[in-house]
């Protein structure tokens, strides 16, 4: 959507100021759907956005972002002979926010748009991959890709809408109280999905009940006469009703009475799919789903409830969900790969569970079923475990607590991809073998050397403990030798 320099300057309480300022410059047009704090990311028509972050100015690299195709920047400091106008404003991140904040308010006012939040300690990713497809399915809708929901990529995301689109979806993330309060603001909401009070992120909140109080910011952020779609089954998310000044839609994975939505006979298949009935007052409705995992099914929930909230064909709706494979990279994603790709020698294959994108207590008893289900009691199971970051005062006990979880599964091999060992010191036993790896080359090493056919490898962590790259490492040569079959 195009929007003319003099509208974006007085959005963001900003001063423009450009190389020889002619009469009429305030009305070149600028593509919003454009909005880049990456130079590499301008092309032709962008909006780059100078921002000062924690490893680098933006401010560097203005020039590059004019090169690239960029016609306007929102800078802190003025560069000197730029050749593309600059709006000059004290801090770039709150101009971002600033220029969402009026661009959702100018489209609200000319078309009909619904908002919807989504937060969590875990799920809020699938989540929206599920409801954004949904979403699409009706009328055109908005998401985020990857997990874009921070004080950047929110607004980031709410300035690719334009006149066509019906459905917003936002992820909205905190490690921080206000946080998802200042994103509501930009964003007042429609809907508001939240999915669970975790253990994720305890570092910036200290307790799980500001942890759920910086949640509740969500559901506060509602619109007058919005939605509220809320985790039965987690006592502090459900508490949260009493915060809602509009509509509740309990979900429970669990069947818990009273649920809106409530999924019954569940059962997973042999490669760990769920497989359930969505329950409501007046229906039932059979779902087969293609990602992994029981806790599949809440997050599956959720989106329905969310798109029950929209208005959306429910039954319509649940064949969306059942349909969706997953959309986001690194994300309980199940790939069989020929063991002579990453050993350069041997027959058959091992299953890899690849969820290196994130980690926290809940997400990594997630991973350690679904290893367990792939498994079936009959193949080895092989893991390469990275820190849970984030976690506070209590990393060390959480870690002590996860690692007896992974080491119930009776893995063959725990590899802790750290400099220390975290999860399972001491712990090697006749049937485990417990290692440490201080970087992922040499995890990804240790892994090799044990992999046998018929193995499952779950590789799990945060994602600045860069498990993920183990994870790349046995993708990419598996992609190696089809890509030499090919020729």
């Amino acid at each position: 959507m195009r929007r003319d320099l003099e509208w974006i300057t007085n959005a963001v309480d900003g001063a423009l100021v450009a190389p020889d300022l002619v009469s009429g410059l305030q009305d070149q047009q600028v593509e919003l759907r454009n909005v880049t704090t990456d130079s590499r990311e301008c092309v032709p028509g962008s909006l780059y956005i100078a921002r000062v972050g924690e490893n680098a100015d933006g401010h560097d690299y203005i020039d590059s972002a004019a090169r690239n195709g960029a016609v306007c920047a929102i800078v802190e400091t003025p560069e000197r002979g730029l050749q593309i106008p600059q709006i000059v404003v004290k801090e770039s991140t709150i101009a971002l926010g600033d220029l969402a904040r009026a661009h959702l308010a100018d489209l609200r006012r000319s078309q009909e748009i619904s908002v919807v939040g989504i937060t969590g300690s875990a799920g809020k990713t699938t989540t929206k991959d599920l409801l954004a497809r949904v979403g699409k399915a009706f009328a055109p809708t908005v998401a985020p890709k990857l997990s874009f929901n921070n004080e950047v990529g929110c607004p980031l995301t709410v300035l690719k809408a334009d006149r066509t689109t019906r459905y917003l979806v936002l992820e909205m993330g905190a490690s921080g109280a206000g946080h998802i309060a200042y994103l509501t603001d930009i964003a007042p909401l429609d809907v508001a999905v939240v999915l669970m009070v975790g253990r994720a992120h305890l570092g910036g909140f200290g307790s799980e009940q500001a942890l759920a109080s910086a949640k509740a910011e969500l559901v506060e952020g509602l619109l007058p006469g919005g939605t509220a779609v809320l985790n039965q089954d987690d006592p502090l998310v459900w508490a949260m009703r009493a915060k809602v000044n509009g509509e509740v839609i309990g979900v429970s994975a669990n069947g818990s009475p009273g649920a809106q939505l409530a999924a019954a006979d569940v059962e997973l298949d042999g490669a760990g799919r769920p497989t359930f009935v969505v329950t409501t007052p007046s229906n039932k409705i059979p779902v087969q789903m293609r990602l992994v995992g029981a806790h599949q099914v809440s997050n599956a929930l959720a989106a329905l409830g969310a798109a029950q909230a929209m208005g959306l064909d429910l039954y319509r709706s649940a064949r969306v969900i059942e349909s969706a494979p997953p959309d986001s990279p690194h994300r309980m994603d199940i790939q069989t790969l020929p063991l002579s790709a990453v050993k350069g020698s041997g027959e058959g294959n091992f299953t890899l569970l690849d969820d290196s994108y994130n980690a926290n207590p809940d997400s990594m008893g997630a991973a350690f079923a679904v290893a367990s289900e792939l498994a079936k009691g009959q193949s080895r199971i092989l893991m390469v475990l990275g820190e849970m970051l984030e976690l506070g005062d209590g990393s060390t006990a959480i870690h002590r607590e996860v690692g007896d979880k992974a080491m119930a599964t009776n893995p063959a091999l725990l590899i802790e991809l750290s400099e220390e060992p975290i999860y399972a010191p001491g712990m090697s036993s006749d049937t485990t073998e417990v290692v440490v790896a201080p970087d992922p080359e040499i995890a990804h090493r240790l892994l090799v050397n044990s992999l046998r056919e018929g193995d499952v490898v779950l590789i799990k962590g945060s994602n600045g403990s860069r498990s993920w790259e183990v994870a790349d490492m046995l993708t990419e040569a598996a992609s190696n030798v089809d890509a030499k079959d090919a020729k």
